[in-house]
């Protein structure tokens, strides 16, 4: 069931969007050759405290980090680690959770370490881009086919693909709500989009082919072609007049 929400309730979720977009800020600020994922935790984690909340990812069914942290190929979901020091040349997936006020806010970047190469620069962008295009497509009256086809659409233009095992989702309440929101789909087809929707968009695009496997520590995603990977996600909000990017930080 799709729980739709009020404008007090977007409001709270606004609160737990800020703190979640400031905490991907911080990621970005610290990222440099000789970081450890685990540092980048930590000061996530300090930060979605500092300001009340809490991180949603921390313990959820398990996870042992604050925000997963996935390098190159691995496309989502990776544990944070004092062993995995981030070298020149990677790309670095941060994906970020705060619960506050009864309320999640979800969202994810891919950023560059150094002086990355020019195709991992262009998968980057193209991600975002692809997050774009789906968000153009969040209309009244849509439907989340729409947006799934956006999404695939503008990735198979640059010649990738996007993960099809792992979708976004509701955000709300729960971290994960109904309903799912995937990264392809058909024009016209799948749930109708409502004022008071509350969505996680969240492209998943990979240099190679969408085929992704789960490594033993149970957690970390990655390509099964070894190629790149990159993930974009914002939490958004719909309401009768406008669409509401709730994790984004001007």
């Amino acid at each position: 069931m799709i729980k739709l929400k009020n404008a007090a309730q977007i409001a709270h979720m606004k609160k737990a969007g800020r703190i979640t977009g400031e905490a991907l800020e911080i990621a970005r600020e610290n990222i440099r050759p000789g970081v450890t994922t685990k540092h980048l935790d930590d000061l996530i984690r300090r930060y979605i405290e500092k300001c009340g909340a809490r991180p949603s990812f921390l313990g959820y069914s398990g996870f042992p980090g604050s925000a997963c942290i996935s390098v190159n190929e691995q496309v989502i979901h990776g544990i944070p680690s004092s062993h995995i020091v981030l070298q020149e040349g990677d790309i670095v997936k941060v994906d970020v959770g705060a619960y506050i006020d009864g309320f999640h806010g979800d969202a994810a970047r891919t950023f560059a370490v150094g002086q990355v190469s020019p195709e991992a620069e262009k998968l980057i962008r193209v991600t975002e881009e692809c997050f774009w295009k789906g968000i153009e497509q969040v209309k009244l009256g849509n439907r989340l086919g729409d947006v799934g086809f956006a999404i695939e659409s503008h990735a198979l233009e640059a010649g990738y693909s996007v993960v099809k095992k792992y979708i976004g989702h509701g955000v709300g309440a729960d971290l994960h709500e109904s309903p799912d929101v995937p990264n392809y789909g058909t024009p016209g087809r799948g749930q109708r989009i409502m004022a008071g929707m509350t969505i996680a968009v969240e492209p998943m695009v990979c240099a190679g082919t969408g085929n992704v496997n789960e490594l033993s520590d149970g957690w970390t995603v990655v390509t099964a072609d070894q190629k790149l990977s990159a993930h974009y996600e914002n939490t958004i909000a719909i309401t009768e007049n406008e669409i509401l990017i709730l994790t984004k930080v001007d």
